[in-house]
């Protein structure tokens, strides 16, 4: 019989942890996948303060889990901590994504700070598919994904960033971000991309860093197939004045890069790019998350 929710190892959930001098919330989310019964499973959820997950789905046929990283407060103020965790046991397949974007506000002087680690076991798959992540003006905001691959494990996911709010008129004119994704297999670095930004550095209008662009992201999948490289190049769509894509493929890593002024279009070339990839690798098609249509 398979688990349900009710059934899951779940931890008592401690108080949030929130200093009385204004220093923010402590927030953390701990998930462990394994396979039960021939589907993966949610066996292992803890949650401390203002994280959670909906109730996981198998939507598509050969028992992946999808699952939906919710923080009900929906944005992260200067001063708060979340961490999140996702351990893939072997054999387990999961979909990690988010029913909204990711939101850093505007802070009166103190860093908020979002960091998640995947591990990835022998013979199990993550796919790591958050919505963007909108950095206010104003915002001081670290953002950190780190990814152990062990043999035999497969990772693909993506990261999307905007500073400011250009539709809103917000052009991330004060405020500082700092975003890493670096993704290990077999504990050696394989990917690596750190980024600082302040709002009044040359980085971010220079053409050596942004070029004036206010979106950007990266798209990696663990590969040993260099000839997807050209695949993924040409499935991307036709850029607009502004768009700049681009594709590179390592002995361990195939990289899509987005870099322009459209989270929409940077959204679009990553998932044509996961259209190709996925079933490369994983010998299946895609599976859109059924809450990107709400």
């Amino acid at each position: 019989m398979f688990p349900s929710m009710s059934e899951l190892a779940v931890v008592p959930t401690a108080p949030a942890s929130s200093d009385p001098g204004g220093r923010g919330w402590n927030a953390e989310l701990e998930l462990t996948f394994d396979v039960v019964c021939g589907k993966t499973r949610l066996v292992r959820r803890r949650h401390v303060g203002p994280l959670t997950v909906q109730r996981p789905f198998h939507p598509e046929r050969g028992g992946a889990c999808h699952v939906y990283l919710l923080h009900p407060p929906g944005g992260i103020v200067g001063g708060d901590r979340l961490d999140v965790t996702v351990d893939a046991l072997p054999g387990a397949e999961v979909v990690v994504t988010t029913p909204a974007a990711t939101k850093f506000y505007r802070s009166a002087g103190m860093t908020a700070v979002q960091r998640a680690r995947v591990t990835v076991a022998p013979g199990s798959v993550v796919e790591w598919l958050p919505q963007e992540t909108l950095v206010f003006g104003g915002a001081h905001a670290e953002n950190r994904l780190s990814v152990d691959v062990a043999p035999g494990g497969r990772f693909l996911g993506w990261d999307i960033c905007c500073l400011g709010r250009p539709a809103s008129g917000d052009a991330f004119e004060s405020g500082s971000y700092r975003g890493a994704l670096e993704v290990s297999a077999g504990g050696r670095p394989v990917v690596v991309e750190r980024g600082r930004f302040s709002a009044s550095a040359e980085v971010r209008r220079r053409r050596f860093g942004l070029g004036g662009s206010s979106v950007f992201g990266t798209f990696v999948a663990l590969s040993d197939r260099p000839e997807l490289a050209e695949l993924v190049r040409s499935a991307l769509p036709e850029g607009t004045a502004g768009d700049h894509y681009g594709v590179t493929a390592r002995r361990f890593s195939l990289v899509c890069r987005y870099l322009g002024d459209s989270v929409a279009r940077a959204r679009e070339a990553f998932v044509r790019a996961w259209s190709v990839v996925r079933p490369a690798l994983l010998d299946r098609p895609v599976s859109l998350p059924r809450i990107w249509a709400t």
